[in-house]
């Protein structure tokens, strides 16, 4: 399927009243885009205590990926093109509110990222930074190492290229 501004799919692995979303800066709407700051500010910079500057002006030329569950965004991330961030595609922000996390949401929309970026963007190759404990969860998607690792806003972070075989 070719890209869209909006794109709905139902995920019934989860529950019948939670829609994935995926959508360009500028068709967020102003909840949508609050309720995606407040989740990251919660995770990134309360809970993980890591005072940084979430707004980096990147998310402009994103595409925001969102679960959302009777209109409250619980899950969340962006996928950057290429040039953006890296040569390559990145994701990044990859956030679960801490209430659904342990349920797969996470894997879900790591799979939906990667198939957009795979067929609506017609890319094969991803470069993320990933907190250094998630490694082996990034690994199961066939994401690898490709850094020491490193401080990122004090928190241990690790380099990880995927290239999709053909």
């Amino acid at each position: 399927f070719l890209y869209c501004s909006i794109i709905r799919v139902r995920v019934k692995e989860v529950t019948d009243k939670m829609d994935w979303n995926i959508r360009k800066f500028e068709d967020l709407n102003n909840k949508e885009l609050y309720d995606i700051l407040r989740l990251r500010n919660q995770v990134f910079i309360v809970e993980q205590n890591c005072p940084y500057e979430d707004c980096d002006n990147r998310d402009k030329d994103a595409y925001h990926l969102f679960l959302e569950n009777n209109e409250e965004i619980i899950a969340y991330l962006r996928i950057l093109k290429r040039g953006v961030s890296y040569e390559e595609v990145s994701i990044g922000r990859v956030v679960v509110d801490k209430k659904y996390r342990r349920k797969d949401i996470a894997r879900n929309m790591m799979v939906k990222a990667i198939d957009f970026i795979e067929r609506s963007l017609k890319e094969r190759e991803i470069r993320i930074s990933a907190q250094a404990y998630l490694v082996n969860f990034y690994k199961s998607f066939g994401f690898k190492e490709v850094s020491e690792p490193y401080l990122e806003d004090n928190i241990p972070h690790i380099e990880m290229f995927y290239s999709r075989v053909i």
